[in-house]
């Protein structure tokens, strides 16, 4: 999930930018202002509880507060994830903060500030009390927010600093310019992120072309099983004379195999962004297994997409191959071509339903051009960094 904080004094903009966010990424809205203001409108227990607070210009209690936002997030169902604009404004509300996103288990993925020089604070207040009407509009009052703001809340910046989650923004300017700031650090957040991916499919769906080319759009660590146990068979290791009869027959190698040559892959690359697995997981005790693999890291699987193409297409090309010099062992054979497809159907669907019941499996088309296909997958690894951490 991207889980965004807008932060910043009165008066910075945050809900103007918070609109354009929400269209932008497709986030839940919780602005605690807005709803503390509706609270009020429609004379609620908690509404009247909070209006003399506002109408000075202080902050509302905690426990009022946090009753709001879980309220929202029960009622509305959370989609790519949350903006939060007025939350957390105090050190004790970003430690509720991190309780509210482990209950969704999930974090903050930043905190976002803009940043405007006081007068331009004041002038931009002031000009909006004559259009609002609302009650914390006027000069003492805005005074009083921004010294609560100073005392309160910058606190705020330093907590998520410590964790290498907080971002400022020049908030002057115009609103598009700010917008693009915005996202631009939202992109290179989403950069850092870990993300996992298993791409599956049937045998000639095309799996190890598109994993490449995923691997290089976005920073990951290939790692192809089949591809691995070729070059130790080529170099004729004891774990290629281990693999060579499974090989030739086409059929899933000892999960020991796989795990030794995974894992060594794994602990060459300790600075990756994240890996796209292309072999592996084939059965459930291998989706057990890089659960495992992955735990070791503090990581797990962000996302399963499956490659959806009709049995016969999948002959077509597994024949054509077998004519060519990247031909394997099994494209030769009908008989093995079947064993595969049918060690597929057999084993491999189940990894499918695996990472269904986990909301991870995405099914993308993998008829049409490599670019056609490739946009397909991009689509769907572009909504997994969303809603990863």
């Amino acid at each position: 999930m991207l889980n965004i904080a807008l932060f910043g004094p009165p008066g910075a903009g945050k809900g103007t930018q918070s609109k354009m966010l929400l269209e932008k990424y497709k986030l839940t809205y919780i602005s605690t202002g807005d709803m503390l203001r509706q609270e009020i409108a429609v004379g609620s227990k908690l509404g009247l509880l909070a209006k003399s607070v506002i109408e000075k210009g202080g902050l509302v209690s905690d426990e009022i507060i946090v009753q709001l936002i879980e309220k929202r997030i029960v009622d509305e169902p959370i989609t790519n994830g949350i903006l939060f604009d007025g939350f957390p404004r105090t050190t004790v509300q970003a430690y509720i903060l991190d309780g509210l996103m482990l209950r969704l288990k999930t974090t903050l993925t930043c905190m976002i500030s803009l940043e405007v020089p006081r007068p331009e604070l004041v002038s931009r207040m002031m000009e909006r009390a004559k259009l609002s009407g609302r009650s914390d509009d006027n000069k003492d009052v805005i005074q009083f927010r921004l010294r609560e703001y100073d005392e309160k809340t910058k606190p705020v910046a330093e907590f998520y600093s410590a964790k290498g989650k907080y971002q400022e923004i020049n908030g002057c300017g115009d609103i598009k310019t700010i917008f693009q700031s915005i996202t631009a650090v939202i992109q290179q957040t989403l950069r850092k992120t870990w993300i996992n991916v298993v791409l599956y499919g049937p045998p000639g769906s095309g799996k190890g072309t598109q994993a490449l080319k995923l691997a290089e759009k976005y920073n990951l660590v290939y790692i192809s099983t089949g591809k691995m146990l070729r070059t130790e068979i080529k170099n004729n290791t004891e774990i290629g004379k281990r693999a060579t009869p499974f090989m030739e027959k086409g059929e899933i190698v000892p999960d020991e195999i796989a795990i030794s040559l995974i894992e060594r892959r794994i602990n060459e690359h300790p600075d990756a962004n994240g890996f796209i697995f292309k072999g592996f997981p084939r059965t459930i005790v291998q989706a057990y297994i890089l659960d495992g693999l992955l735990l070791k890291l503090n990581q797990s699987v962000s996302v399963a997409i499956g490659m959806e193409i009709p049995t016969l297409e999948c002959f077509k090309r597994l024949s054509a191959r077998g004519k060519t010099e990247n031909k394997r062992s099994y494209d030769g054979s009908m008989e093995l071509i079947i064993n595969r497809l049918d060690e597929f159907t057999n084993r491999t669907k189940a990894v499918g339903d695996y990472y269904e019941k986990q909301r991870k499996f995405s099914i993308v088309d993998g008829l049409g051009t490599q670019d056609e296909v490739f946009e397909r997958l991009t689509d769907t690894m572009d909504k997994a960094l969303l809603q990863s951490r």
